[in-house]
């Protein structure tokens, strides 16, 4: 199944010069989503990880759906201020902003490997904000999973430079 044909890539959103890939078009379609959760599984069985975390909020989709499949526990990796107790925040820059992400103090125990998935890398910002989290709260990174990789914005390249795994489905050109 050609997954690609699944994207909807959006001009100008959300500002003026993104060219936005949309999720929401392979999603819908259960048999494309259904690939994809199944492909993403066959490239996580070549990494070895006790837990999963997905970072907020598309990431979530693919993530939990991952995590059941492959009877892991799941970890969110949320927005600042979505979280009830106490927690580990880290900042970072978005392609088009600045943002911050939170887990809780509990999620993630020390001697952890955690599996990180999103649905799209673009310069690695949120990711590499993600990583830190994850070893803040003791754990360590096993790896990335991505539905999408923008290449030319050098995401992939900023997390293997860093020592990381990292593995995607689909290439598209981030502009």
């Amino acid at each position: 199944m050609d997954l690609k044909k699944y994207i909807r890539s959006i001009p100008d959103y959300p500002k003026k010069g993104i060219l936005f890939r949309d999720i929401t078009t392979l999603i819908k379609d259960e048999n494309a989503f259904k690939e994809t959760v199944d492909q993403m599984g066959k490239l996580s069985n070549q990494i070895k990880f006790n837990k999963l975390a997905a970072i907020e909020s598309r990431g979530f989709v693919f993530g939990s759906a991952l995590s059941y499949n492959l009877s892991k526990s799941f970890i969110l990796l949320r927005k600042k201020g979505k979280l009830p107790s106490e927690k580990f925040s880290q900042d970072f820059v978005l392609e088009y902003g600045k943002a911050t992400i939170e887990v809780h103090k509990d999620s993630i125990n020390k001697n952890d490997s955690v599996l990180i998935v999103d649905d799209l890398i673009a310069t690695g910002g949120s990711a590499e904000a993600a990583a830190k989290l994850v070893e803040k709260s003791g754990g360590t990174v096993a790896g990335f999973l991505f539905v999408i990789n923008l290449f030319d914005l050098n995401g992939v390249k900023r997390l293997q430079d860093k020592g990381y795994k990292v593995a995607s489905l689909l290439d598209f050109p981030g502009h």
